[in-house]
């Protein structure tokens, strides 16, 4: 398995949709959590994105991740950035391939 970080930018044209979309994609991200594909995640502090850290075979199964949340199906991210991520240290040190 391969750990992503996976950004989110989100704009404040979005914001009333992310509102509206909020509750379930919590309950996609909590659904993951329990599963042990997402790791870690949580939106930064100004309100202009999200941090998301996942555990998938590839980045094809990712994309696939990706597309299930409520979010990116109601259009309340503008922008995404996935890079490939090797924790060397921490809580997630054991997550790393």
């Amino acid at each position: 398995m391969t750990v992503f970080a996976v950004e989110y930018v989100y704009d404040a044209e979005s914001s009333e949709v992310r509102d509206a979309s909020r509750p379930a994609h919590r309950a996609w991200t909590a659904e993951l959590a329990r599963e042990g594909d997402l790791l870690a995640s949580g939106p930064y502090g100004d309100g202009a994105g999200a941090l998301l850290i996942f555990k998938a075979a590839d980045e094809a199964a990712l994309n696939d991740l990706l597309r299930q949340d409520p979010f990116a199906a109601a259009g309340a991210i503008s922008g995404t950035r996935t890079t490939v991520w090797a924790p060397l240290t921490g809580l997630l040190a054991e997550h790393a391939a």
